[in-house]
């Protein structure tokens, strides 16, 4: 019975104890990695299950150092943590616990905190752990590219630095991709050629530099480079590019070109002609030089300067690329025509017509394109065509004609011819507007004798009473001659220009009034009163007119001296002289009225014999009536049939 009651207990205790064990299990659960940038805060997660509860574990973090080592950094329960000392952490590191989770956080991460973290927690009867890694990440630097400066060439046989790319302080080292026109571009074996070169800084990040070589062909000319950088980032990667690189590629030409530079179309005599020559290659060891004919001709580079130029440089230009290397040429060549315009050749030159007859001129210039021809007098075009008809000369026929020749399709292709022309006659003088003239006394008039005429007429100054005068000058003209003299004026003369040639003569008269300066009346008649007086007798009857002028005021000339003549000067003294006896009528007769003539006094008749005798008669007469009025000599009215 005993031994029944101790089996039973003890079967009793195993199941005790092992229910204890199920009951008490701790579970971990931790992520693969975990991923933060440098400088800022990492968060490692210890995720656990157990039955205990939280102030029956304990939480111990570790790290694994670069030699295996397990240390310990932190220390975590429900009533006590800490961070474990002479660590890289000790003054980073912070824990925290939450029903399921534990936490570690590290500040400030550095490159060397890529390590393995290790959560170890312990129950009263047992511990679990868990682990994990810190990944660090930095974002590198913009990528730089650099081209070689120097040209390449295709004949190279090994393949040519093209360029290379840095990028600088990364964190897990970047990786470099060449490309060229958005292909990449990979290694082959003498063909392309990339060497990648890492660094690591003090600072721990890696810095990249790659070398791209690769054997170019003249299709790379055209061509585009630049790399491609590749980093990573917490949860993935990024990419950048650089700016893109173009190389000089020199290969040698197949072909070579020559054109005209200037001018443009049609070339003449006189200008200045750049031809160019370019090949389709591009080495600095080709040479470039030009030839006419058998003739080499001095040029700059690629281009050839014609001055000047004649027909003669008309032909086939050639332009010779010599590869200097190889000694190799080439050859391009161009056709030049220079197109001229001989001087106009006019027949004839110079002509003499007679009047009445025709003239007939040809203008003629050799050309090598076509012309247009057309003659000008006076500068007005006046006829077209290489030939020249005027039918019926005149004096206004003579003169000169110029021919112009022009190409149309050329501009300023021209040249020019002249005709002079002499029309043959009689002088014919050519009369001033006005040949009759009143000039001041101790005045010189200069008169002008314009005579056509051919042979050039002789002139002849005269005056009326015979005196040849001298020529103050002459000036032979297209038409004749062209006179002058230079008369001084004492008094009126007249003066005789006389024009002779072989074929006749022809004059001209000009008159000219002498006048002495005189000042201007400020008053003028207007209205004019009549008296008369009559004597009459048996033998006679002797009548006085007067004229009485109403007075008009004249504002005299300021600067002006008014000329007059000497009949001007007669009528103005006949005027003074019959104001003046008409004046002295009126005073007798008042002096007869008042007895004053003949020892009468006081007022007296006359005898009758005396009246029988004198009768006169005074005669009034106004502008404002057309009636007379008689005055006796008492003073009466008379009717006018008693006159």
């Amino acid at each position: 019975m005993a031994v029944r009651d101790a089996a039973s207990l003890l079967v009793g205790l195993l199941v005790l104890f092992h229910a204890w064990g199920v009951w008490a299990d701790v579970e971990v659960n931790m992520e693969d990695r975990v991923e933060a940038y440098l400088g800022e805060e990492a968060r490692i997660n210890c995720m656990f299950t157990s039955a205990e509860g939280v102030g029956a574990l304990r939480i111990h973090w570790f790290f694994v150092t670069r030699s295996g080592e397990k240390k310990q950094i932190y220390y975590l329960e429900s009533t006590m943590k800490y961070a474990d000392r002479g660590t890289q952490f000790t003054d980073r590191v912070n824990g925290t616990i939450s029903p399921g989770t534990a936490v570690l956080t590290i500040s400030d991460v550095h490159i060397e905190d890529e390590v393995e973290f290790i959560c170890h927690i312990k129950s009263l009867t047992e511990g679990r752990e868990g682990r994990t890694k810190l990944k660090v990440f930095d974002a590198p630097a913009f990528p730089s590219i650099e081209g070689i400066q120097t040209g390449i060439s295709v004949n190279e046989v090994n393949p040519s630095k093209i360029g290379t790319c840095e990028v600088k302080n990364g964190f897990p080292k970047p990786n470099i991709t060449w490309y060229r026109n958005n292909t990449p571009l990979r290694p082959a074996q003498d063909e392309v050629e990339i060497t990648l070169s890492v660094t690591v800084e003090s600072s721990g990040l890696f810095s990249v530099r790659s070398e791209l070589r690769m054997k170019v062909t003249k299709e790379d000319k055209d061509d585009q480079f630049y790399c491609e950088v590749t980093y990573f980032v917490p949860g993935g990667t990024r990419m950048t590019e650089t700016n893109r690189i173009n190389i000089t590629v020199y290969y040698p030409s197949t072909a070579v070109s020559v054109w005209v530079e200037s001018p443009k179309g049609k070339i003449k005599e006189g200008d200045s002609i750049m031809l160019q020559c370019r090949g389709n290659g591009n080495t600095p060891s080709s040479f470039l030089s030009f030839k006419h004919g058998e003739e080499e001709l001095p040029s700059e580079q690629d281009t050839l300067v014609l001055h000047n130029a004649t027909r003669l440089d008309s032909g086939v230009y050639l332009c010779i690329s010599t590869d200097t290397d190889t000694f190799e040429e080439i050859a391009g060549n161009t056709t030049l025509f220079v197109h001229y315009l001989d001087p106009a050749v006019v027949i004839p030159e110079d002509t003499i017509v007679p009047q009445g007859q025709d003239l007939k001129a040809t203008c003629n210039a050799l050309s090598s394109v076509d012309t247009h021809t057309a003659w000008f007098k006076d500068g007005e075009e006046i006829s077209k065509g290489n030939t020249l008809i005027v039918k019926d000369a005149t004096f206004d026929t003579a003169g000169t004609y110029e021919c112009v020749v022009t190409v149309p399709e050329i501009e300023g292709m021209e040249t020019r011819g002249t005709l002079y022309v002499n029309v043959q006659g009689q002088p014919e003088i050519i009369k001033p507007d006005n040949t009759e003239m009143v000039q001041q006394v101790e005045t010189t008039v200069s008169l002008h004798c314009k005579v056509r005429g051919f042979p050039a007429p002789r002139v002849e100054w005269t005056t009326a009473d015979g005196k040849v005068l001298d020529e103050t000058s002459r000036e032979v003209t297209d038409e004749g001659v062209q006179s002058t003299v230079d008369v001084k004026v004492t008094s009126d003369i007249t003066v005789f220009c006389n024009a002779t040639n072989d074929f006749g003569t022809d004059a001209l008269t000009f008159d000219i009034k002498a006048t002495t300066h005189t000042t201007a009346a400020t008053t003028t008649a207007e209205t004019t009163t009549t008296i008369t007086t009559t004597t009459t007798s048996p033998a006679s009857t002797t009548t006085i007119s007067s004229t009485t002028v109403k007075p008009k005021t004249v504002n005299p000339p300021k600067k002006k001296v008014k000329k007059e003549s000497s009949g001007g000067v007669i009528i103005a003294v006949i005027i003074i002289c019959i104001l003046l006896l008409a004046i002295l009528g009126s005073v007798l007769y008042f002096l007869y009225k008042k007895g004053k003539i003949c020892g009468r006094s006081g007022k007296q008749d006359l005898t009758k014999e005396k009246s029988n005798k004198d009768n006169i008669v005074v005669e009034m007469k106004s502008d404002n009536t057309e009636e007379a009025v008689l005055l006796g000599v008492n003073g009466e009215k008379q009717p006018p049939n008693d006159q």
